[in-house]
């Protein structure tokens, strides 16, 4: 998919922010680029063509909407606005000067990855195929929207899984046979809210492949992978 090439421009002040969001945005497959203001900005596009610019609206010197003001009226490159602005107000305005989307600050990872990869399909003109949110594995049929586990054979009982616990299946079945670190299932789980050195993804681990375990003995769904994390090693298919 042309997302997963992608080259994204951030422009933000805050190093601890882009930061995060580069190395969340890398380890999903895209190329990052991270400047601090208008000026920067300038000079990297002298050597960058971006696919993408997430433009902070409060940023020292130039604001964001005069960057996204300009950005529009020489390029047509998409432009996601991020700010700690909630309010409608600034959010037509970014919208009116020409801004793809607008996501305020505090977000989720998987919320921005999202809203990056649609700004891209509608850049490049790709309809977005129907989001299927139903898995097959094992003897078991997760459901994503109805936040349910479902055994279709009859002697078998499903798991009774805590929010968290329900959280952590759903990530792993969206990417099975791949070695997910710990950084990253506290990313796509827990996003902003996980701190650092946090145990509680291998607490959880431990308790779901407990469950899982119990209602499909020996099936051994969850492996740890020494030096890299933990392995989903069922294969998952999509269902209706």
């Amino acid at each position: 998919m042309m997302t997963q090439a992608a080259t994204i421009l951030m422009v933000e002040d805050d190093p601890e922010i882009s930061r995060l969001v580069a190395d969340f945005m890398r380890r999903e497959g895209f190329e990052v680029a991270c400047v601090g203001d208008g000026k920067a900005m300038d000079a990297m596009l002298q050597r960058l063509r971006p696919d993408l610019v997430i433009l902070d609206l409060m940023l020292p010197g130039e604001d964001g909407l005069s960057i996204c003001r300009r950005l529009r009226a020489d390029d047509s490159v998409p432009i996601l606005m991020l700010t700690a602005k909630s309010d409608e107000i600034d959010r037509v305005v970014g919208l009116e000067m020409g801004a793809d989307d607008y996501l305020a600050k505090p977000f989720g990872p998987r919320e921005l990855l999202a809203r990056v990869r649609a700004i891209l399909r509608r850049a490049n003109g790709t309809p977005a195929k129907p989001l299927v949110r139903r898995f097959a594995f094992d003897r078991f049929v997760i459901d994503l929207d109805s936040r349910s586990v479902e055994t279709p054979e009859a002697e078998t009982a499903a798991p009774q899984l805590t929010s968290a616990e329900f959280d952590l299946l759903g990530c792993f079945v969206q990417r099975p046979r791949r070695v997910l670190t710990r950084d990253q299932i506290l990313d796509w789980t827990r996003g902003r809210s996980a701190e650092p050195f946090d145990r509680t993804v291998d607490m959880l681990i431990s308790r779901l492949r407990r469950k899982l375990d119990a209602a499909s003995p020996g099936s051994n769904l969850i492996t740890t992978v020494r030096n890299g994390g933990y392995l989903f090693t069922a294969p998952v298919r999509q269902v209706s």
